[in-house]
């Protein structure tokens, strides 16, 4: 479904947001809860409840607050089945018939264990964990949320999938993170091709200045991939999630990509 690209909010919603309280996560948080219609709702979930109650806090006492913004957070370890149905569960507790738009934004992840190559993964139980997290959680959780809220009349349904260069690219020493994202992109791919009525992005941020960032550029084992990153830095080349999200914001107000597309920041 596509709408007006003039399209100033994204209705009332229900918007389901992982991994919220760091990060490209947080950003978006904020981000999106601008373009909502007052009494939408914001689950935000995160493994960090004292980051989710600072970002809660500040939600409430800016303008989006006084627009009547309800706001539940969520702290779960999506890896895990207790948290994946506790999302669920607050999802359902907070909507209502009168909402016109559900929005489900998968950001959460982990960078994995970049200091070994691909050679040393000899540890099944250490991979697994690593998919849990990464893969079977975004795909659980978006099967759940669409079974939950089914399409009909009036219902706006999107899902955001947040991805990286590396869904495309190898990346050498980021066997867990490449193999994570390019197995989620084409899970969330195959979703818009199964479901023609549901809106599917798959949104590439770009190289973010966050701690994951930080954490690549201390850890990567390849040479050749810490040096670009370290020089990224050096020039000024990383990305605000300000400016990432500024351009993600534009792209589900305009409505008009490809569902199932990968878009890029400096596509946009």
């Amino acid at each position: 479904m596509q709408t007006d690209v003039k399209t100033k909010d994204l209705g009332k919603a229900l918007c389901i947001i992982t991994g919220a309280s760091r990060g490209f996560g947080r950003t978006v948080s904020r981000g999106i809860s601008r373009l909502l219609r007052p009494q939408s709702v914001l689950v935000l979930a995160a493994r960090s409840g004292d980051d989710l109650g600072v970002l809660q806090a500040e939600l409430d006492a800016s303008h989006v607050g006084s627009a009547c913004l309800v706001i539940k957070c969520v702290v779960a370890d999506l890896g895990m089945k207790e948290g994946l149905e506790s999302v669920i569960k607050a999802s359902k507790g907070a909507y209502c018939e009168d909402i016109d738009h559900l929005i489900l934004v998968n950001n959460a992840g982990s960078l994995g264990d970049v200091s070994r190559y691909a050679k040393s993964f000899i540890n099944m139980s250490e991979v697994d964990s690593y998919l849990s997290f990464n893969v079977s959680s975004a795909l659980c959780l978006t099967a759940s949320i669409l079974q939950a809220f089914p399409q009909r009349p009036g219902l706006r349904r999107t899902v955001v999938n947040v991805t990286s260069l590396c869904a495309l690219q190898p990346f050498p020493s980021w066997v867990l993170y490449c193999t994570g994202k390019a197995a989620r992109e084409m899970m969330f791919r195959v979703l818009a091709e199964e479901e023609p009525d549901l809106r599917v992005l798959n949104y590439s941020p770009g190289p973010l200045d966050t701690a994951m960032q930080t954490e690549a550029r201390a850890s990567t084992a390849d040479p050749s991939i810490r040096k670009s990153f370290t020089d990224m830095l050096a020039q000024g080349q990383l990305l605000t999630c300000e400016a990432s999200c500024a351009k993600l914001m534009k792209v589900l107000l305009e409505d008009v990509y490809p569902s199932g597309a990968h878009l890029d920041f400096y596509d946009l």
